[in-house]
């Protein structure tokens, strides 16, 4: 087997930015892009500060994320490890960017210029199918196969070889095939220590970053300490510490936010109609919900023409599935409403927990976003979303007496909910806080928790008892309670999705040796390591 594979050495990488000038050039790419990046890291507390610069990019993983969450199969995988995209099917979701821990992906809308006007190579050189799409470094592959054609072996013959390899001016990016024993870059492998950044997502990195020869000595330990400067304190982090995810804003939210709520109360209807059957005015409300965040969802792709190819990955993406659940859902939810057989809307009522549960599968297969892919997330929006839908039918009914009863039977199962939700809430910030998470994250999920406590939890509590015992005045305050339990799990979507999506970062397991010193300890600037 062929798996073509990157190495940069660290103590030879001198910053000149050479091999990014030389990617924009290769792949016409725009101004606002950079395929091959370097990162200028300077760590450490003076007087011991050293300064690191850190070739990143696609790292074309054996097992890509951005892969397996793309709805329409325009991210593939080729025999020899390269990762692709095809820019004719790909709808400009942006999930892969998400996905991706390496911040490899780019997502460009318009054109972007290197000055005011337009420039007549960019205009020469403009591909117009690159816009609204995902785009991200290829390894040359046409080069690759160029060269494979004509006899050529990629890595040592230039004509064959990345354009970012051929452009290093101190040798410091080499290209070949890892699996060959006796190629450039197995040699290299073998006579350095190495390491791959984000080795423990298990993404198997083909970029592979030497630090120091092979029969140096080595530090015994070279995780930084919680409390040093390297760990957290870096001087120059811009750039490399975790940042807020851009591509999936309020539009995206808004599909988590009228998803969740609106299955929800889809849920609790469904099954109360089984014995009240003047509910349906209320399924046909929570459909419209839901089909109102798809709706906005349709606003945030880049190619919303193409939204039908997001139906054509449904053996590993969960925004597939999600499509093909909803696909079935609505019009056997419209035929169980219209027709109030149990069965039907027993079934229904199974739909739309799928579509739930979808909803959160697809956040927790970002591995991209810390906060999202921790396994509590799945139960939290699962549970929050049981816990609105009950919050909004309790608001829908408390104010008809003759479902009074049925009220104060959902009153009492909000309760429960609401406080399912709390504990586990509670259990998502541990788990985060305790695997380690970027401190930004972390700041607005615990800034929100006194709101979500008061808002979606004591208060709505006070509310019922207070409902319970005040007969006379139980229909408002269980309407107040219902849409203040609403209100916080709808208020929770929208800062996970928008405020708290901060990504991986960049981060070096060590720094390079330098002289005739060892190599130093670790790099996570802007994370709370647990």
């Amino acid at each position: 087997m062929t798996r073509w594979a990157m190495v940069a050495d660290l103590e030879r990488c001198v910053g000149c930015q050479t091999c990014t000038a030389a990617c924009r050039h290769a792949n016409a790419t725009s101004p606002a892009v950079q395929w091959r990046k370097v990162l200028d890291i300077e760590a450490g507390a003076y007087p011991n500060v050293s300064r690191i610069f850190v070739p990143v990019g696609c790292q074309h993983c054996a097992d890509p994320p951005c892969m397996h969450v793309c709805p329409t199969t325009a991210t593939r995988q080729r025999a020899d490890g390269i990762v692709t995209v095809d820019y004719d099917l790909c709808i400009g979701c942006a999930y892969c960017e998400i996905a991706c821990p390496y911040q490899a992906r780019f997502l460009v809308h318009k054109p972007h210029f290197a000055f005011d006007a337009e420039m007549q190579n960019e205009a020469e050189r403009a591909d117009p199918a690159r816009f609204g799409v995902a785009q991200k470094c290829t390894f040359c592959s046409d080069r690759v196969d160029f060269g494979l054609a004509n006899d050529l072996t990629p890595g040592i013959d230039p004509r064959a070889t990345p354009a970012c390899v051929n452009s290093c001016i101190a040798d410091a990016l080499h290209f070949g095939d890892v699996d060959d024993p006796d190629s450039n870059v197995s040699r290299l492998l073998c006579e350095q220590r190495s390491f791959r950044m984000h080795a423990e997502l298990e993404t198997d990195p083909g970029f592979h970053y030497l630090y120091g020869n092979a029969n140096g000595e080595e530090q015994e330990s070279v995780r930084p300490a919680a409390d040093s400067a390297m760990a957290g304190g870096q001087i120059r982090t811009r750039g490399v510490e975790p940042s807020l995810q851009k591509h999936w804003d309020w539009k995206a939210a808004s599909n988590f936010m009228c998803g969740g709520a609106g299955s929800g109360l889809f849920i609790f209807t469904a099954l109360t109609s089984l014995w009240y059957g003047d509910l349906v005015p209320f399924g046909w409300a929570a459909l419209g919900i839901v089909a109102l965040g798809l709706s906005i969802l349709m606003l945030k792709i880049g190619r919303p023409l193409r939204f039908i190819y997001v139906l054509l990955q449904p053996q590993r993406s969960w925004m597939t599935r999600e499509a093909w659940i909803a696909a079935a859902w609505f019009p056997l939810a419209a035929l169980a409403l219209w027709s109030k057989w149990p069965a039907l809307l027993i079934a229904a009522a199974g739909f739309a927990v799928l579509f739930l549960c979808s909803q959160a599968m697809i956040l927790q297969a970002a591995k991209g976003i810390p906060a999202w892919r921790i396994a509590w997330a799945v139960p939290l929006i699962v549970v929050t979303g049981l816990a609105e839908g009950s919050g909004l039918f309790l608001a829908a009914t408390a104010p008809f007496a003759a479902l009074q009863p049925l009220a104060k039977t959902v009153a009492v199962i909000a309760v429960i909910l609401t406080m399912l939700r709390g504990g586990i809430w509670r259990s998502y910030l541990a788990a985060l806080k305790t695997r380690g998470a970027p401190t930004g994250a972390l700041a607005v999920l615990y800034g929100y928790r006194p709101w979500f406590f008061a808002i979606g939890l004591a208060l709505p509590l006070v509310l019922i008892v207070a409902g319970f015992a005040v007969a006379t005045a139980a229909a408002p305050l269980f309407a107040i309670a219902g849409l203040c339990i609403t209100a916080a799990g709808v208020a929770f979507k929208f800062i996970l999705v928008t405020r708290a999506a901060f990504n991986q970062g960049f981060a070096l397991v060590h720094t390079p040796v330098r002289g005739s010193g060892y190599a130093g300890p670790a790099v996570k600037p802007g994370w709370s390591l647990s």
